[in-house]
């Protein structure tokens, strides 16, 4: 790690209303779609089974059910919530012609044994969101990937209350962290700066910060005891992907 991992618990709530576009609505996104909006953002969301697959989604929520390739158009910032294994079958070129500075946030985990199979980059040391970075040509900030859905929807607390949970940020860009550590503080967590994001692979699955609800102080100490070696449980087989319940 690049020093210690900082504290980067936001200031203030996030005042100003972005436009966000989020892709994928299963657990993560749904859940994000729903936040979100609650906030006041004005969301559009996406799936790969089309926008009238997410009207009930969208009525629930006033969030607006759009076609994958519309997700970047004028948004401030994107949520790419998808199996790894389908972010090559994104659209090509969807963040072609976007502004350098749009913010884009990946959720992602590799699940190698469970639903992803084998993709040999990552098996070969590269931190999962590097390689999403790659496939998406834009540079990501990796978020959101180690809590829970449910914990997301219902455990968020007002900044200042003793053991707020607090999630781990990865990313190069440090304007572009920021504008995601303010998303975390408003949803009610504190937000932890992993650094940069070759560091990703601290809270990629199996590390001491994935699924743990830790404080900012316990992500600190989780960071910095990862383990960048996979354990074999997180490591692809000759049989990969099995699924969740008999992994391969």
């Amino acid at each position: 790690m690049n020093g210690k991992a900082a504290r980067a618990r936001a200031t203030k709530r996030q005042e100003t209303h972005m436009k966000i576009g989020i892709i994928g609505a299963g657990n993560i996104g749904g859940t994000l779609t729903r936040r979100l909006t609650a906030l006041g953002h004005e969301v559009a969301v996406a799936n790969s089974r089309g926008p009238q697959t997410l009207a009930d989604l969208a009525s629930e929520t006033g969030a607006r059910a759009v076609t994958v390739n519309e997700v970047p158009r004028g948004a401030d910032l994107v949520v790419v919530t998808i199996p790894e294994i389908r972010v090559p079958d994104l659209p090509p070129g969807l963040f072609e012609g976007v502004p350098a500075n749009l913010v884009v946030v990946d959720t992602g985990n590799y699940y190698p044994r469970q639903r992803d199979g084998r993709i040999e980059e990552i098996e070969a040391g590269m931190p999962e969101s590097r390689w999403v970075e790659q496939q998406l040509r834009h540079p990501v900030i990796k978020a959101f990937n180690n809590i829970y859905a449910q914990h997301l929807a219902e455990d968020g607390r007002p900044a200042g209350t003793p053991g707020r949970i607090a999630l781990p940020v990865a990313g190069d860009d440090p304007k572009a962290k920021r504008v995601v550590t303010d998303l975390v503080d408003a949803l009610g967590f504190d937000a932890v700066d992993t650094g940069d994001l070759d560091e990703s692979w601290r809270q990629q699955p199996g590390s001491p910060v994935y699924t743990t609800d830790k404080d900012a102080d316990g992500v600190e100490r989780a960071l910095a005891e990862a383990d960048r070696r996979r354990a074999p449980e997180w490591q692809a087989t000759v049989d990969s992907p099995g699924t969740f319940d008999a992994p391969a």
